[in-house]
């Protein structure tokens, strides 16, 4: 007999994600080679851009692991959009993942409302496509190789 639970305390969480990380460890020799090494964490990756009046008018919140950037956040203010600093802010983070970390692709979602067309213009690929996530909208998870 079981008890199914919905809510849990952050103790439990991280003994769920103990057990999880072990077991993959144990049956992946990939992630088991990771172990140790500074790619086994995901290290994060910030790019701010500042207005001339030290105002945000943009930034990329990420993150590389293992061989991987993965973007997470771009945004651009309104006032500065067109003016060729989002591809600035994704050139940035991309040069620092493949130059400073080793990494040799990047990854990141977008809605159908966003921006799918200016990362394929990025070189990205769309390589996963989730109607309806929410309902009504579209996902993308694009991946590029960093040359």
């Amino acid at each position: 007999m079981f008890r199914l639970v919905t809510e849990v305390d952050k103790a439990r969480r991280d003994l769920l994600h103990t057990r999880l990380r072990e077991t993959n460890t144990a049956a992946s020799p990939v992630l088991r080679a990771l172990r140790g090494t500074p790619h086994e964490r995901e290290r994060p990756l910030h790019v701010w851009a500042l207005d001339e009046t030290g105002g945000l008018a943009g930034g990329l919140v990420g993150h590389t692991w293992t061989a991987w950037l993965h973007v997470t956040y771009l945004w651009v203010d309104a006032a500065h959009r067109g003016a060729g600093l989002g591809s600035a802010l994704l050139e940035r983070a991309e040069r620092t993942a493949r130059d400073q970390r080793g990494c040799t692709s990047a990854r990141l979602e977008t809605w159908d409302f966003q921006a799918p067309e200016f990362y394929r213009k990025q070189g990205y690929e769309v390589v996963c496509v989730i109607p309806d996530y929410p309902p009504g909208i579209t996902e993308y998870t694009l991946t590029k190789r960093l040359a």
